[in-house]
C-alpha cells in the first residue's frame, strides 16, 4: 500500500516541478546596463562653436563613425557618453584647444523578429517595446504560435546570449526574438 502513494506522490511532485519554472533564469534582463552604440545606429554628435563637425553619423559595419577633421573614430561597443569622451580626445589633440560634445542615439539598431507572426522580418526599434510590441509590429501572432513567452537573442559584452523570456521582456536594438509553435 505504501509503495503505490509514494510512486503517486513522486509523479505528483514531477508533474508540479515541471509547472513551477517555466522561464529558466534570465541573462537578458540588464535594466541597469547603459545602451552600447553598435552598426546601424545613427549618432547626433554636436560640437559646440564648431557647425561644420555637428551632424548625425552612422556607426558603419566596422563600428566606426567618420568625421570631418579627425577622421574614423571607433565606437562601436561604447555609450554615448564614452563616444562624447573619444571625440572630445580626438579634437582636443591638434584640433581644437576646448571641445565641448555632446553626443545622443538618434536612430536605434532594427530589431528581428521571426517565427510564429504574422509577418517576420527586421522591423526599426521602438523606445521601452516589449517582446509582446514587437508581436504586434510584426503582425500579430500566427495561428499556431505560442503566446506565453518567446526566444530572445541578444548580443551581451560580445558574446551571443538566448534565453527564454516572457512576453513582457523589454527588447534592446539588434535583438532576433523568435515566437516558437506551440505543439496543441
Amino acid at each position: 500500500m505504501l509503495r503505490p502513494t509514494a510512486s503517486f506522490c513522486l509523479v505528483l511532485a514531477l508533474s508540479l516541478g515541471g509547472c513551477a519554472g517555466r522561464y529558466k533564469a534570465d541573462p537578458i534582463a540588464l535594466a541597469d546596463q547603459s545602451y552600447a552604440v553598435s552598426t546601424g545606429d545613427r549618432l547626433r554628435v554636436i560640437v559646440y562653436g564648431q557647425d561644420s563637425l555637428s551632424n548625425s553619423y552612422t556607426v558603419d559595419a566596422s563600428g566606426h563613425i567618420s568625421m570631418p577633421l579627425i577622421g574614423s573614430v571607433r565606437v562601436d561597443g561604447m555609450t554615448p557618453d564614452m563616444v562624447r569622451g573619444a571625440v572630445e580626445a580626438r579634437l582636443r589633440n591638434g584640433y581644437l584647444r576646448d571641445p565641448r560634445v555632446s553626443t545622443e542615439v538618434e536612430a536605434y539598431r532594427p530589431f528581428f523578429i521571426l517565427g510564429e507572426v504574422t509577418t517576420g522580418g527586421q522591423y526599426p526599434y521602438v523606445n521601452g517595446m516589449t517582446v509582446q510590441t514587437a508581436v504586434a509590429i510584426a503582425g500579430g501572432f500566427g495561428p499556431r504560435a505560442a503566446q506565453s513567452s518567446a526566444i530572445v537573442t541578444r548580443v551581451q559584452n560580445g558574446a551571443q546570449v538566448t534565453a527564454e523570456v516572457p512576453m513582457n521582456q523589454p527588447v534592446r536594438p539588434g535583438d532576433t526574438i523568435r515566437i516558437r509553435e506551440r505543439f496543441f
